[in-house]
């Protein structure tokens, strides 16, 4: 999930994070690991550090004691995702003023109300088909399904008869929270617990601040005996407290990925998102036709070049406060980090998806209303503040990116949310400038 950072607290982390020392020693053939002298994620120190939840942090240090240290990803993926003791799997996660973070969904019921009208051109570009899939994942408790299903229903009768609406969720207690949000809609309303469970559909897969949460591995550009080279900073438990040290990468894949980046300045930072990409080609198949629209927070790959982020992307927050580690409140607070958005579009071709568009923010929503005015009630206070919070550039507006893919549509004519886009896969830098 998306979270917004002060610029103070953001040059601070940068401050926090780079400079570190610490690399490979290579003796007689073997590899040995380097810890990362005396502080954590971004300079605290270790001892300051409350490691959170009691049974996740000895299920992750009894996994270190018995095969050494592990990759961020798995460390991430425990603290998240971990069937009982997990963030979100636990149901610790709360969105809004009184909880952790906010996201579209918190400003109110417009963001949903937009997608309705994005979702209902979808609708009446395929066909109107009878039996229409509208597939969500990462819903959390079904607020923004609530809002899109009680839009459509005003806005086109017709649509919502048709419609299907499937969420893919793995934990109950998030099926439970959804199940009670969306009970007036009855059997419009399915789950999955899985997208491999799901069957091929006609419709619209959608996620909002979904890939941002995945786990990822963490990389650092090294100077090694005067070499450049890539090194993975895995977990490991030292002197009572969890520390980074660095290894070569320990998935083939990792390497993969970095072997198709280019003009990385040297000592920079950043994240691998295995996971979206695994995500990516799992959803490719099931979408028999129709679109496929994420919105996340992200960047392209052009701009690795430009040092936006030296020390990487990654978030953890509570409270609407930023942790400095990662290994600060385990398993009781979010993680995140900004996706690479010409890695997922990359994965999605060779899948056998069509790009169809990629735009911020705000360019999508003003797209949706330049084609539905109606969907914005002038006299509505309310609606007018919602929509400045998700537009305004130095709000919401900027910060998000929007994808859409698609299979078996016609292409040329762009969804209403992508008609102020610019090229899609020039932005995305897959095809080679004129």
């Amino acid at each position: 999930m998306w979270r917004a950072i002060s610029q103070d607290a953001e040059k601070q982390r940068e401050r926090n994070l780079t400079g570190k020392s610490g690399g490979l020693n290579h003796s007689e053939g073997q590899q040995s690991l380097q810890c990362l002298p005396g502080m954590g994620f971004a300079g605290e120190r270790c001892n300051r550090l409350n490691h959170g939840n009691h049974e996740l942090v000895e299920l992750i240090r009894s996994k270190i004691r018995t095969d050494g240290p592990v990759s961020f990803a798995w460390f991430m993926d425990q603290a998240l995702y971990h069937p009982e003791h997990g963030y979100y799997s636990s149901g610790r996660a709360k969105l809004g003023r009184r909880g952790d973070y906010f996201t579209n969904v918190s400003v109110g019921p417009m963001f949903g109300q937009l997608l309705a009208f994005q979702i209902l051109e979808i609708w009446e570009r395929l066909g109107r088909p009878t039996t229409f899939q509208i597939v969500e994942q990462g819903a959390h408790e079904g607020q923004l399904a609530r809002d899109i299903l009680r839009a459509l229903a005003t806005i086109s009768p017709a649509c919502f008869d048709n419609v299907r609406y499937h969420i893919v969720e793995p934990f109950a207690v998030l099926q439970k929270a959804q199940a009670n949000r969306l009970s007036e809609f009855g059997a419009c309303i399915e789950w999955s617990s899985s997208l491999e469970t799901i069957e091929r559909f006609v419709g619209i897969h959608f996620s909002n601040e979904l890939m941002d949460s995945m786990p990822v591995h963490l990389v650092r550009r090294a100077n090694i005996g005067g070499d450049r080279c890539w090194v993975e900073k895995l977990v490991s438990w030292q002197d009572g407290h969890f520390k980074f040290v660095e290894a070569p990468p320990s998935d083939e894949r990792v390497a993969e990925q970095l072997g198709t980046l280019r003009d990385v300045p040297g000592d920079a930072e950043l994240e691998i998102n295995l996971s979206a990409l695994d995500w990516i080609t799992t959803l490719s198949p099931k979408l028999e036709r129709g679109y496929a629209i994420a919105i996340d927070y992200g960047y392209v790959i052009a701009d690795l070049s430009s040092l936006r982020h030296p020390a990487g992307t990654l978030q953890c927050r509570t409270q609407h406060r930023l942790i400095e580690s990662p290994f600060d409140s385990i398993g009781d607070c979010d993680i995140t980090a900004h996706i690479n958005w010409s890695a997922i579009a990359h994965r999605a071709e060779k899948a056998g998806l069509r790009i169809d568009g990629f735009t911020d923010q705000h360019h999508f929503l003003t797209g949706i209303i330049a084609k539905y005015p109606e969907a914005v009630q002038a006299d509505d206070a309310s609606a007018r503040r919602q929509l400045q919070t998700l537009l305004h550039p130095e709000m919401m507006g900027r910060s998000f990116q929007v994808l859409s893919l698609s299979r078996g549509t016609e292409a040329g004519e762009r969804l209403s949310g992508f008609q102020f886009a610019r090229a899609p896969l020039r932005q995305l830098d897959l095809r080679p400038t004129a």
